[in-house]
């Protein structure tokens, strides 16, 4: 697990998967079978998963950033779009 991004309203980690197969897990746990995005709007406590094709386009979005860097501003701009999509509440645990 990753943080990417870290402000005031948003936070956003990179998860990869958590064990090579055939690894064993402990008891109770799971294994995360691809990577994927968090996106935490700190404003409504709600988070949105991006895995699959999302994460795909995401991690573009990313590199992207990354060559032509992007003001805080504009990656806001951008989070709030994604932050649109997020159903779940936050659970610290």
């Amino acid at each position: 697990m990753n943080t990417l991004y870290d402000s005031d309203t948003f936070a956003v980690v990179h998860l990869l998967p958590d064990a090579p197969q055939g690894a064993e897990l402990p008891t109770g746990g799971h294994r995360l079978a691809r990577h994927g995005f968090e996106i935490v709007d700190k404003r409504s406590g709600k988070e949105v998963y991006l895995d699959g094709m999302w994460a795909e386009l995401f991690q573009q979005r990313i590199a992207a950033w990354q060559e032509n860097t992007p003001t805080q501003e504009e990656v806001e701009d951008t989070l709030e779009g994604y932050a649109e999509l997020a159903q779940n509440p936050v659970v610290v645990h």
